[in-house]
């Protein structure tokens, strides 16, 4: 059974940092594409950034340049470094994946991932 469980989130001031953490497990994630994702209320689900199955990367433009994703495949683990954290981050983050193939871009905003995890809060204060 495929499962994803996140964690990381927490209450930061503007300009902070954080680092979310998604374990995987269930089936060898090493070659499938992976993403992050947030919700704020009142407003659609973002992608923010995704690595695909081609070892690929995207970021949306809100994040680049602040946020970074990078995946330990012995660990099992995906991770998104956030840095200079602004309240407009402020959001449910959520990693997805996928056991199609695809690429970053497909992955970011193409295509519906089919696996979620429960999401991690992620509170900035100005």
């Amino acid at each position: 059974q495929v499962q994803l469980v996140e964690s990381g989130g927490g209450s930061v001031q503007a300009g902070g940092s954080l680092r979310l953490s998604c374990v995987f497990s269930g089936y060898t994630y090493s070659t499938y594409p992976m993403g992050w994702f947030r919700q704020a209320p009142g407003k659609e689900r973002e992608g923010l950034a995704a690595i695909g199955s081609d070892g690929s990367t995207s970021y949306a433009d809100s994040v680049k340049g602040r946020f970074t994703i990078s995946k330990d495949n012995a660990k099992n683990t995906l991770y998104l470094q956030m840095n200079s954290l602004k309240a407009e981050d402020t959001a449910m983050y959520y990693c997805a994946a996928d056991l199609r193939p695809m690429t970053a871009v497909q992955a970011l905003g193409g295509i519906a991932m089919d696996y979620w995890g429960k999401g991690t809060l992620v509170t900035i204060s100005s």
